[in-house]
């Protein structure tokens, strides 16, 4: 408890009188706790936003006695972008620009989940073509990996293990030159539109990826040889920060945290979408419910995911080339998207068709890009499976040609609730384990 006051430090009492509570803000350390009371005393420390073990722009504000967790609280909001309120401002297609940009380290995911709630808005979910679902399960997967090689990298980094930090980036350099390839983009794609993608897979991209294939099951292998049986990794890790399944149910609480708790929950086989139920993977759990459990089973998510994709290109093959947006010339937005000779769209020959069809074509291709399409009354939420958990996107619509409203239930931010309960009565240097076992995304956590 502390006043407003230019003195080296704080002091007052808890509500119970027994403790008191010095707030440090500079002076000599011999002055602050020259006192010499025999009761136990509690300091406060601030960590973040700006601490290189905080998973981002978190502050968490500790209340510590000794090396002891007293109390553990979060503040954020130190990356609030409105990205949510943005949406209303542009055109149902536009929205996914912004919406991309929450969950920066798997941006494709929450375009997904908001093209699914606007394709059942429309009515068009049985017209998406099957290519362009198979694609976008395969390069979700794809950013499964990359964004579980992040948490790696940076749950190495954060408690001292460099060397993970270096491995988990490289072969997350791998995938982001696929994404690249695929979408255009490393991040932030603006891939997947409402009806289906903005481009089918390019010329090699299959081939890439199925190289990447063969190669990535040996570094997972690495990984363990490098950590999995690591003496300070496994003591930094095991039985620290615990958290059950009935903790997480009563939190919120998805993703690797519940299934490391022992609870099987993952909506692709639950409440399977985007064909999932078609697909053949295991859903890794464990019933250790602690830090070292919950790297454990990303590892081995990895390895499903692997799965997954060599699937996607097998059912690519027998599909062939097709479609991958809806018919309704409507709603496909942009229609055809050709690259020119100067590596840019939309190319000449694309132009030329346009405006040497019709006048009618001309005016229909620019409302379609300057207005959009309308989408009927109502409101949907869609729940897919993320790297961090329950990804939803709530979507309402007043029948106009942008969003009423749209919401993200961001797993991140809800995971987060989970770390005064693992935290508090542990050790101060726990904390920093804690925070990388949830691996949130502070641009999904404050949207």
């Amino acid at each position: 408890m502390s006043t407003e006051t230019h003195a080296p430090y704080e002091a007052g009492f808890t509500e119970s009188g027994a403790n008191r509570v010095y707030t440090v803000t500079g002076g000599d350390w011999e002055q602050v706790l020259g006192a010499g009371e025999e009761a136990a005393e509690t300091i406060v420390v601030n960590m973040g936003p700006q601490h290189p073990s905080t998973h981002g722009v978190l502050r968490l504000v500790l209340d510590i006695e000794g090396e002891t967790v007293r109390q553990t609280r979060l503040v954020i909001g130190y990356l609030h972008t409105g990205i949510e309120k943005s949406c209303e401002y542009r055109t149902w297609t536009q929205a996914v620009t912004f919406l991309t940009r929450a969950d920066y380290l798997s941006p494709l995911f929450t375009e997904t989940a908001y093209c699914l709630s606007v394709e059942k808005l429309l009515g068009i979910t049985d017209q998406v073509p099957e290519r362009a679902t198979v694609i976008r399960v395969l390069v979700m997967e794809l950013q499964r990996i990359s964004s579980h090689l992040v948490g790696l990298a940076t749950s190495g980094m954060e408690l001292g293990a460099t060397t993970a930090m270096i491995v988990g980036f490289r072969e997350r350099e791998k995938i982001l030159d696929l994404l690249e390839m695929i979408t255009g983009l490393r991040m932030n794609h603006a891939y997947v539109r409402p009806g289906g993608l903005a481009q089918d897979l390019p010329d090699g991209a299959e081939k890439a990826i199925r190289v990447f294939l063969k190669d990535m099951p040996g570094r997972i292998k690495e990984y363990h040889r490098l950590l999995t049986g690591q003496p300070i990794w496994r003591n930094r890790m095991i039985d620290v920060n615990y958290l059950d399944a009935s903790a997480c149910l009563a939190l919120g609480v998805t993703g690797p945290l519940l299934r490391a708790a022992g609870l099987p929950w993952d909506l692709r086989k639950t409440m399977p979408y985007c064909g999932y139920e078609n697909y053949e993977f295991d859903v890794p759990t464990a019933t250790e419910a602690d830090s070292f459990a919950r790297y454990l089973v990303r590892l081995e998510e990895m390895t499903e995911s692997l799965k997954i994709i060599e699937q996607c290109l097998d059912k690519l093959s027998k599909l062939g080339p097709g479609p991958v947006m809806v018919a309704d010339k409507k709603i496909a937005w942009p229609a055809q998207l050709s690259i020119g000779s100067d590596g840019m769209g939309n190319s000449l020959d694309h132009i030329r068709k346009i405006m040497g069809t019709s006048m009618e074509a001309l005016i229909h291709h620019f409302k379609l890009v300057t207005e959009g399409f309308r989408v009927p009354p109502g409101q949907v939420y869609t729940a897919i499976e993320g790297p961090r958990g329950e990804l939803g996107v709530h979507v309402v619509s007043d029948g106009g040609t942008r969003p009423y409203r749209v919401h993200v239930r961001d797993p991140s931010f809800v995971n987060l609730q989970a770390v005064p309960a693992m935290t508090e009565g542990g050790q101060v240097g726990d904390v920093i384990v804690a925070v990388a076992s949830v691996d949130p995304v502070l641009g999904g956590v404050d949207r």
